[in-house]
């Protein structure tokens, strides 16, 4: 059976290998693997995530599903003044990420390996960033939306991106059972960014 890109110790053989991606007036430099989601490029999703993010005054950031890093190292550099953590539960995905954050050096992010949001249990966040694992199920892609607003400080934002052929629209209606607002706030690739608002 293939790997999936959230398995937790990845079997596969290593072929790491270095991209370069140009987005929000940098430059970076990923290093990539196999068992890893979208180890030849930065997919679409991501890319539409990391265009539409506002980080606004936040100063905790979570990358949550980090994978290589791109989304949270991106919005370190952003906002140096932020602490971003991210997370991944593949082991692989992990170690990029610690290169990839010194790689841009990057020195306020730190990524961290476990399932969900059981590494930072008792943390609150002023913006959560996620391009969830959708190919997991929608069960446990919905049980993270949920568990999102309990982390998230008043005021605070989760946002997510989805493929449209793949669920972004029931995302949506879910989100809007979860947050105060919920809404749509981009889209294109085939993709479409969602904004969930905790309000108190």
């Amino acid at each position: 059976m293939a790997e999936h890109y959230f398995t937790e110790q990845p079997t596969s053989d290593r072929s790491i290998r270095e991209i370069t991606v140009d987005i929000r007036g940098f430059s970076f430099r990923f290093l990539t693997d196999k068992g890893v989601f979208s180890r030849g490029k930065l997919d679409r999703g991501t890319r539409l995530l990391i265009k539409t993010m506002d980080l606004g005054d936040a100063r905790m950031i979570l990358d949550l599903g980090c994978g290589y890093g791109p989304i949270g190292i991106v919005a370190a550099k952003l906002s140096p003044e932020s602490q971003v953590s991210m997370i991944d539960i593949n082991s692989r995905a992990w170690e990029l990420a610690k290169e990839n954050i010194r790689l841009n050096q990057i020195t306020n992010a730190k990524v961290i390996l476990g399932n969900g949001f059981e590494p930072v249990q008792g943390s609150v966040f002023d913006l959560i960033l996620s391009n969830p694992p959708i190919r997991s199920g929608k069960s446990v892609v919905f049980s993270l939306i949920q568990e999102a607003r309990e982390f998230l400080t008043p005021g605070g934002h989760l946002l997510v991106v989805a493929r449209t052929k793949q669920g972004s629209r029931s995302i949506l209606k879910h989100m809007v059972t979860v947050f105060d607002i919920a809404e749509e706030i981009e889209k294109g690739g085939g993709y479409r960014v969602i904004k969930g608002t905790r309000l108190y």
